[in-house]
């Protein structure tokens, strides 16, 4: 079976690369390049956009006294510590990936410029977009919504820890929730359910790109996904 995709981001929590030892774990990032792998070896581009709230929340900023920007800025850095070790994991499975990021630390990583994303995209090669979108009061949501508007990708696979698809209510709170397998980006805005960053949405709206959200914990969930599956929510015009 083919794959009804060309190219995907895939927008990934820290959370996802953590354990309650510490800010890494081997074994999840191991999983993780993992399932890069399998993306990578069925034909399909990767680009991947990965959080920081391993490593940096912003409500702790605001707890200890430094500004939102200030902040911000921090978990960009966190970003960049992320995408390196997902570098690494992913070169372990002998495929060339390269860090971009919005934020210049040339010792460590290229510079994001559009052109060069896509020409090592078109490569075959993997590029992990890191630093967020180089500015203050912007979410990796909003990171991963404008990479795949920048480089072309045609889907966002928001894979989350725990986490089958986007319900009606909090299934932690409401054990009668309900799955919704298929919303429309204003479905998104008007009830405001907690899918991505609202701003990422309105980016998205119009544009022709789908979100895919879905449990991490399986990896073959992102081969039906790439194969046109239902799998837990899909978010599209």
């Amino acid at each position: 079976m083919g794959n009804i995709y060309k190219r995907v981001i895939l927008k990934l929590s820290g959370e996802a690369l953590a354990d309650e030892k510490g800010i890494l774990n081997h074994a999840k990032l191991a999983s993780v390049a993992k399932i890069v792998k399998r993306i990578h070896d069925s034909g399909v581009d990767v680009g991947i956009v990965v959080g920081a709230g391993n490593i940096w929340r912003g409500r702790l900023a605001e707890s200890i006294g430094i500004e939102q920007s200030t902040g911000d800025y921090m978990g960009m850095l966190g970003t960049i510590i992320n995408a390196l070790a997902i570098q690494s994991a992913i070169e372990q499975k002998g495929i060339t990936c390269k860090v971009l990021s919005s934020i210049n630390v040339n010792q460590v990583c290229e510079p994001y410029i559009r052109r060069r994303a896509i020409h090592h995209l078109d490569k075959g090669e993997v590029v992990i977009f890191a630093g967020g979108t180089g500015n203050p009061y912007f979410t990796t949501d909003t990171t991963a919504a404008l990479r795949a508007l920048e480089v072309g990708a045609e889907a966002i696979l928001m894979a989350k820890n725990g986490v089958v698809g986007v319900f009606d209510s909090d299934p932690r709170k409401n054990p009668d929730a309900k799955l919704l397998p298929e919303l429309s980006f204003r479905e998104v805005l008007e009830r405001k359910l907690g899918v991505m960053d609202l701003t990422a949405v309105t980016m998205l709206e119009g544009k022709g790109i789908i979100i895919h959200v879905f449990g991490m914990d399986d990896e073959e969930r992102f081969l039906k996904v790439l194969a046109g599956d239902k799998v837990g929510t899909i978010i599209k015009d």
